[in-house]
């Protein structure tokens, strides 16, 4: 499974404040299914679609 990443939020977002799950929901609200994984790697939250494998 593949996905898109559509837009990136650092993780040290100030105390109650979600804008990854915020951009999220309103992505998911127009009907896009959209979620939110963490990168470790690079310390940042990511909004994801699904993708369509490629072969």
């Amino acid at each position: 499974m593949t996905a898109t990443v559509l837009e990136r939020f650092p993780a040290g977002a100030p105390r109650g404040s979600w804008p990854a799950e915020e951009c999220a929901a309103r992505l998911r609200a127009e009907g896009r299914p959209a979620s939110v994984v963490m990168d470790l790697k690079s310390d940042a939250f990511l909004v994801v679609v699904p993708g369509c494998d490629e072969e």
